[in-house]
């Protein structure tokens, strides 16, 4: 928090010129422009790999399917004859969408992010993600390319907290501000979220990764160590933890990653993460105290790989997503599942829920009592005002009784 007030003032006081300072500073790179002109988008489409692009639709797809059925619609409640309330789910005007350019390359975030919010009807949608350097100051191609699929043109240069900043105060000429920012990010882009919450809504402070796996002897050792490898991937920081009645699935997941870790491309940085004290097997007695062990833990992404998938799944409370068997691995649900992947992490999963539809929805009432259910309902009022030393409030009910309903 420290670290990122002064990033914040020089971009909430600054003009484009010193958002370009701020790239080179902590990305290396100066972009021409903050905001990528639509050619570029077109031309990242243009010349993006056949395969990928059609792998790319069909996770849209897949993606508007299952958050079409997220949507809210206006409900109207008769509380009394005359008295209605009417919740009606309104879009937020404007939402900045943050995509990271770190250690990997995100697309799919692009599409987690961009695709709940158009199915909101949001007005206006920005995204940001940070320059590379191998990119001429332009965000990721395959980033550029996503954002053109789905018909996104407001796409910014910038990363880390500079871009929450730019995004919750605006800056002149470059970008308007905008009501809410999501998306994930390093600890900066999470610090900066936090710093500009109530100036912007925010869907949450993302950590590191992390998945668990609640694993019985009917788990394959390979899969699980597969798993576990694949969000130890993420970051150095990433959390894996086994959990698991079967000390012989325990030791042969234990073989399955040696052998595993050595072979794999980011085999350094997936040691440390499996290596570090956020990542480990946990013995439990039996699956219902594994149960109790993953619900305490609250993990991002909680896979359930035992003989009865159905009895673990009714008892789950806590996970940002629930992955049920071995033909659901995370990386499905990172990808292609259908669901969201932008989730809680750090235990939140106890209280928040993952990136929806409903993100970018505002639920607001409209009441309408007429005059003869207000009467009936005024007294009522008046007394409650009073039991509250609120007189006034009871007053304004009085005033239209006094009024005989002129």
């Amino acid at each position: 928090m420290r670290a990122i007030t002064p990033i914040l003032e020089r971009v909430r006081t600054g003009d484009e010129s010193e958002l370009i300072k701020l790239s080179l500073e902590f990305d290396g790179v100066a972009p021409k422009r903050i905001k990528v002109a639509k050619v570029e988008l077109e031309r990242a489409l243009a010349s993006l790999e056949p395969k990928v692009r059609s792998a790319l639709e069909e996770a849209i797809l897949r993606i508007k399917k299952v958050h079409q059925d997220q949507v809210r619609h206006t409900k109207s409640t008769t509380v009394v004859d005359g008295g209605t309330v009417t919740q009606k789910w309104i879009p937020v005007d404007r939402v900045g969408l943050y995509v990271p350019g770190g250690r990997a390359v995100y697309p799919s975030s692009v599409i987690m992010n961009v695709v709940p919010a158009q199915i909101a009807n949001v007005a206006s949608i920005a995204v940001a993600s940070p320059p590379q350097k191998d990119n001429d100051g332009l965000p990721n191609p395959t980033i550029l390319a996503t954002c053109a699929l789905l018909g996104i043109d407001e796409v910014y240069a910038i990363g880390g907290a500079q871009a929450i900043a730019m995004f919750g105060y605006g800056v002149s000429d470059v970008c308007e501000p905008v009501n809410i920012v999501t998306g994930p990010g390093n600890i900066y882009v999470a610090a900066a979220k936090r710093a500009l919450r109530g100036i912007i809504g925010i869907d949450s402070e993302a950590g590191p990764t992390e998945v668990a796996v609640l694993a019985d002897e009917s788990a394959n050792a390979g899969e699980v160590a597969a798993d576990l490898i694949s969000q130890a991937e993420h970051d150095v920081i990433a959390a894996a933890v086994l959990v698991t009645n079967s000390i012989e699935l325990a030791d042969e997941v234990e073989i399955q990653l040696e052998q595993r870790v050595s072979k794999t491309k980011h085999g350094e940085r997936i040691r440390t993460a499996l290596g570090g004290q956020q990542s480990a097997i946990v013995l439990v007695d039996n699956v219902e105290q594994g149960i109790d062990v993953v619900n305490a833990y609250g993990a991002e992404h909680l896979e359930l790989v035992v003989l009865d998938t159905k009895y673990a799944a009714d008892r789950i409370r806590n996970a940002g997503a629930v992955f049920l068997g071995r033909f659901t691995p995370v990386s499905l649900g990172d990808y292609s599942a259908g669901s969201n992947h932008v989730l809680p992490t750090g235990g939140c999963a106890c209280h928040s829920s993952g990136l929806s539809v409903q993100t970018f929805l505002k639920g607001v009432s409209f009441i309408e009592y007429n005059e003869a259910a207000f009467r009936d309902i005024a007294e009522n009022v008046i007394t409650l005002a009073i039991a509250e030393d609120l007189p006034a409030h009871g007053e304004a009910m009085s005033a239209r009784l006094e009024n005989d309903g002129k």
